[in-house]
């Protein structure tokens, strides 16, 4: 199983909670106002007067063989909106209750 972290853009979550769950990913925890910078080209999302845009966060635990298909379909999300920033990071989960 892996996790998958997705930090975006406020105004990706409804389509990234629709792909979610048109690819049977039921499961989810989202944070609807994050604050951040990308680390190579993205632009802060501070939501303040300088900086107004804000980010959300979701992360989705899902079967090693979703994985793909999950990052390829948030990587078209991306290449349609480059400005407005997404990033996904998976990672193992070694347990679970």
């Amino acid at each position: 199983m892996k996790s998958i972290f997705i930090a975006f853009d406020q105004a990706h979550y409804e389509r990234i909670v629709d792909m979610l769950e048109h690819n049977n990913c039921r499961g989810f925890t989202a944070w609807q106002e994050v604050q951040g910078r990308g680390s190579l080209t993205g632009e802060p999302h501070y939501g303040s007067h300088a900086w107004p845009s804000i980010a959300s966060a979701i992360i989705t635990f899902v079967e090693d063989s979703r994985v793909d298909n999950i990052l390829s379909l948030l990587h078209q999300l991306d290449v349609e909106s480059p400005k407005l920033g997404l990033r996904a990071f998976v990672m193992n989960v070694e347990k679970t209750i």
